[in-house]
């Protein structure tokens, strides 16, 4: 179960029991998971993606990416891995799902912010 002590506390105040939060805590990993695969699916075998990721060097708002692969991983409410482009990468940590067509992502060290990926510069 990933809920901490204090947050099974909270929800068994409001009435929830050991079944109950075990459940609870098995959704969230399914929810967690199904975001996963949608997230693997958007940059699937590579390709291009666009972003709106700041880079020190670009005068542009949106930026192009050229996706070798994407290597994700769940446990309970965690998502994690690493997304690696043509000539550089980034440790991914969390992530959620706007549409088919957009995602967000907290994007580690050297980025170190939330970006927002498309498949069409547009729908940034």
């Amino acid at each position: 179960m990933h809920f901490d002590p204090r947050e099974q506390a909270a929800l068994r105040e409001v009435g929830l029991d050991t079944d109950d939060l075990r459940a609870a805590s098995d959704l969230v990993s399914d929810a967690v998971e199904s975001d996963a695969d949608a997230i693997a699916a958007f940059f699937g075998d590579g390709g291009t993606v666009y972003s709106d990721m700041e880079m020190a060097h670009s005068a542009s708002d949106v930026q192009e990416h050229a996706v070798d692969h994407v290597d994700l991983y769940t446990h309970g409410a965690d998502l994690r891995g690493y997304l690696k482009f043509d000539s550089w990468g980034v440790p991914i940590e969390g992530g959620r799902v706007l549409s088919e067509e957009r995602i967000e992502l907290t994007l580690g060290p050297t980025v170190d912010a939330r970006v927002t990926f498309a498949r069409d510069p547009d729908e940034l």
